[in-house]
């Protein structure tokens, strides 16, 4: 099971690893090629073309698994928008891993490609899903000359900066409360094997702590230090008010998929484009980051159920030695991987409420940024009540896109919950929608361009 769930994770988020089944499309132009860079595109242009093109961009791929072009985020989603007339484009990127700055240009190059077969569109809309919202985000803000709007879906719309730092607090915890004379490295790996073995390590330390009602208690400290919801797959048992028990377990399957991934391997091949450490957490003060978690109660009532002191175990988090960054990593993730909260047109953003992999506080971050930038007019957001990453329904994703469109055609955003949930119905009459009124808790440590002086490690 817990293998099982760890993989489901790391599925959700790798969107781009499986090539989606072939079909029956409407009659019209499919290419497929490389891009001089190398990256795979695909492209369908169903015939009529209604004039509108959507370049999609997909999921965080692994080093090493497969890398595909996608122009969607599933097979439902694809027929549908094919049917009604829409182009579909995407590449896969040249490179595995965190390969933001192969991105943008390799989806540029799409789209340019595309206009070259097809012709100038009458509207380019840019929409992603996971890492691929992070990347739309960028597309966005960067080349706002290029698209009309955009729609990130499950978004890393904290930036690269936030997400490891962020990624840093529940492992330095573990590390400090499980395991502080294991010398387990966090950060400023040599190479891959020495962070797969170091997350392997770390993981061992959790099993066994799992196993006491003190360590349960630590666990769940750590996944509140990074937002874990207490419902975040739909395998799961949804815990009622003050289920602490089954809150925390289901906490555990997802901090057990952090560190088997993003949280080591992940971060190490992210490191080696920065070329070190890119994140810190000197000068972090963890129990005020507590207190203000919307999973404090839950913390507090395990730790008095265990007979442990809180604050005893939040002054050892004082005390730890911290993790310094590479100032030169930092500059190159400032450079390539934060947002700035600049856009130029609309954007909507939607999430699951039950996100454990890019938890739904991200969306906080991101509206930090866009009103600071002064575009919170063009931003919105809307959330689905739902556990896991990116478990949004074919009628909740269009109904999405469509209202992002009805933003462009008309300059009034139409987002609010019941709005989304008609017009999920209208393209899914089978499936009951989920939206619903949603304010997330502020994301713990933010980090963009539009707050210089930016925060120093």
């Amino acid at each position: 099971m817990r293998i099982r769930l760890a993989l489901l994770t790391t599925a959700c988020l790798s969107l781009a690893a499986t090539a989606l089944p072939a079909h029956a499309a409407p009659t019209g132009s499919h290419l497929e090629g490389r891009l001089s860079s190398g990256a795979a595109y695909v492209m369908d242009v169903p015939t009529p073309w209604n004039g509108t093109v959507l370049l999609y961009s997909h999921g965080y791929t692994p080093a090493g698994a497969p890398n595909p072009a996608q122009n969607a985020p599933g097979p439902a989603v694809r027929d549908k928008l094919m049917a009604e007339g829409y182009a579909l484009i995407g590449s896969s990127y040249a490179t595995n891993g965190w390969a933001v700055a192969e991105a943008v240009p390799d989806q540029l190059a799409t789209l340019d490609l595309f206009t070259r077969q097809f012709g100038t569109a009458r509207r380019t809309l840019a929409w992603g899903t996971s890492y691929g919202g992070f990347v739309t985000s960028m597309l966005a803000e960067r080349h706002a000359d290029r698209f009309d709007g955009s729609l990130s879906m499950c978004g890393l719309v904290q930036g690269g900066i936030a997400n490891w730092n962020s990624t840093l607090d529940p492992v330095f915890a573990l590390r400090t409360l499980l395991a502080p004379d294991s010398g387990v490295r966090l950060a400023g790996f040599a190479d891959q094997t020495e962070a797969v073995a170091a997350g392997k390590a770390l993981t061992a330390k959790v099993d066994a702590a799992q196993q006491t009602s003190g360590g349960r208690a630590r666990i769940a400290l750590a996944a509140a230090l990074h937002g874990i919801p207490a419902y975040n797959d739909a395998s799961q048992t949804e815990p009622g008010p003050g289920d602490w028990r089954t809150a925390q377990s289901n906490q555990y399957a997802a901090v057990r998929g952090l560190l088997q991934q993003p949280a080591f391997g992940w971060r190490q091949e992210a490191e080696s484009r920065a070329g070190g450490n890119p994140s810190w957490n000197t000068g972090v003060d963890y129990r005020s980051m507590l207190a203000r978690s919307p999973l404090y109660k839950e913390v507090t009532e395990l730790y008095k159920e265990a007979g442990l002191s809180l604050r005893t175990d939040l002054s050892a988090l004082g005390r730890a030695p911290r993790v310094s960054a590479d100032p030169s990593a930092v500059r190159w993730m400032r450079n390539t991987s934060v947002l700035s909260g600049r856009l130029t047109d609309p954007q909507l953003n939607i999430h699951t409420t039950g996100d454990a992999l890019i938890p739904v506080q991200s969306e906080s971050a991101y509206r930090r940024a866009a009103t600071a930038a002064g575009a919170a007019g063009l931003l919105r957001q809307a959330y689905v009540d739902a556990p896991g990453h990116c478990t949004f329904g074919p009628g909740e994703t269009l109904a999405a896109l469509h209202t992002l469109e009805h933003r462009v055609d008309t300059g009034r955003w139409d987002a609010s919950p019941g709005a989304l949930n008609s017009r999920a119905r209208a393209e899914d009459a089978n499936t009951e929608p989920r939206y619903l009124p949603y304010r997330p808790s502020s994301y713990p440590r933010p980090y963009d361009l539009a707050h210089p002086p930016y925060a120093r490690p």
